[in-house]
């Protein structure tokens, strides 16, 4: 049975559709440019700041912690209390956190300002999709959500284009503030034309909904203490030492986290923030640990790339921001195209291949050293990374959906986006450990250079890691009847941010 179309419905083309649409991508656009253009700033922030290796970490891993451990909640605090209510929060936190960056004084403060920015982002991100789902008339609602994903997609190609510029010309601190006139923008257009919606049966207190319908707060809390003990053992353990108090103790409380995590959501069954019925799918299993091994892979490279270009091949922020333009610009343009691929051959070769691909423009681009030419050197590496990810993400987020019940989809969409954003974090805390770069060695020429390729071959090792898992454990989903209603309100997982 169709679910009846709200008469608010919007339209494509009308003032209120256009509207909505631009207040969605416009919001997207300040994550995923916060998202890209920290990594091209780390050598200036971390010069003027006096920042060592550690704190650059911190200042990636802060902003991902809070968004792998919390987006799952953001989604659902919007279907309880409102889409466009949940949503103009996570705008206004993530714009105040923004510019608390910018404004750091110092290390600290700047670190605790990107956690804070983080859990904005966890509101702000499921909201900018979610609202266009329950927005937008079914006839028209494919429509808005490609335009999202291609405009959204060229505010991330442009992100590092302006962000390089505005480091060159400015300062590092104007990536931060330039999300202050965008989010007047979004806030201005979302007030005025989004209209609020909800997930009705959330709000409902009678009998066994009650219990239900229940935040899983503790969940989502576990999950966050979980990921930031581990996190703070590997980043700490350089300076410390593995046998210090403060390493063990953090190792001890990040694992025992983990262990509370999964017996509460099994405990809690379809009432939990992640389900643990869901690994019950032996393919959505795999197809988590593949995200988690290839985005890892991602993360320590796009870490790693661009602190070298700039101190050690002598490039400028704005040049090594274009560098990497090639990249995003593949997935922008070939992800429907292997999405439709995979449809066709099933997901195993293209999610098998990819990180092959991928790998070999990591080797590539280990050679790469002062003096290097672009277009001899560096672009050709760049193309093959870009070429195996524009295999790999489109195919994977479809096949995480068709792995579980349609039911699912949410979460399902919710934990592989987390899953993500887990694996970048723990690349850029375990690399530089496991590489020996440490202190203020990210200015020293010849350690940098010698922690560079060891961590290309690190992430050369984890895609080739990634297409075995999917060669031999990655089959294609079974076909399931289309629902006969949307279901999900979080975001698939998205290209690489």
């Amino acid at each position: 049975m169709t679910a009846p179309v709200p008469a608010t419905a919007l339209r494509m083309g009308t003032t209120a559709g256009r509207g909505t649409l631009l207040a969605a991508v416009l919001a997207s656009g300040m994550v995923f440019l916060d998202s890209t253009v920290v990594n091209v700033a780390l050598p200036k922030l971390g010069q003027d700041l006096g920042a060592n290796v550690a704190d650059l970490q911190w200042t990636i891993n802060g902003y991902l912690l809070m968004l792998a451990a919390f987006v799952l909640l953001g989604g659902a605090l919007g279907d309880r209390f409102g889409r466009r209510r949940i949503f103009l929060i996570g705008v206004v936190w993530f714009t105040a956190a923004s510019v608390l960056c910018g404004l750091a004084q110092d290390t600290g403060m700047l670190i605790a300002a990107r956690f804070l920015q983080g859990a904005g982002g966890a509101l702000l991100t499921p909201g900018s999709l979610s609202v266009l789902q329950a927005s937008f008339h079914p006839d028209d609602r494919g429509r808005a959500i490609g335009a999202w994903a291609g405009l959204s997609g060229v505010s991330t190609a442009l992100g590092p284009f302006i962000g390089g510029w505005l480091i060159d010309a400015l300062s590092w601190r104007w990536i931060f503030f330039l999300n202050l006139p965008i989010a007047v923008l979004v806030l201005l257009a979302a007030l005025r034309w989004v209209p609020e919606s909800r997930d009705e049966s959330a709000s409902r207190t009678e009998g066994r909904d009650r219990t239900r319908r229940r935040f899983d707060v503790a969940g989502a809390l576990l999950g966050a203490l979980a990921l930031a003990g581990v996190t703070y053992a590997l980043i700490d353990a350089p300076a410390r030492g593995f046998d210090s108090a403060e390493v063990l103790t953090a190792a001890v409380v990040g694992v025992l986290a983990a262990v509370a995590f999964v017996l509460l959501e099994r405990r809690r069954g379809d009432a939990a923030m992640l389900p643990t019925g869901l690994f019950s799918s032996r393919l959505f299993s795999v197809l988590n640990l593949f995200t988690v091994v290839v985005y890892a892979a991602l993360g320590g490279f796009t870490f790693f790339f661009a602190v070298y270009l700039q101190n050690v091949v002598g490039w400028s922020a704005f040049r090594t921001g274009i560098a990497l333009l090639p990249m995003t610009l593949l997935l922008l343009v070939g992800s429907a195209r292997a999405g439709a691929l995979s449809a066709r051959i099933g997901p195993r070769l293209p999610l098998a291949i990819g990180p092959v691909v991928a790998a070999v423009g990591l080797l590539l681009l280990r050679g790469v050293g002062p003096g290097a030419s672009y277009w001899r050197d560096v672009l050709p590496g760049v193309l093959l990374f870009g070429i195996g990810l524009t295999l790999v993400v489109a195919p994977l987020t479809a096949s995480v959906l068709a792995a579980v019940q349609d039911r699912f989809s949410g979460v399902a969409s919710g934990f592989n986006n987390a899953a993500s954003r887990a694996g970048g974090l723990l690349a850029v805390a375990a690399l530089p450990l496991l590489v020996g770069l440490s202190g203020g060695g990210y200015e020293q020429k010849a350690e940098l250079t010698d922690a560079f390729r060891g961590a290309m071959e690190w992430c050369a090792g984890l895609l080739v890691a990634g297409a075995l898992l999917a060669l031999v454990l990655v089959h294609r989903p079974p076909r399931k009847a289309p629902p006969s209603q949307p279901c999900h309100s979080l975001p698939a997982a998205t290209p690489p941010k």
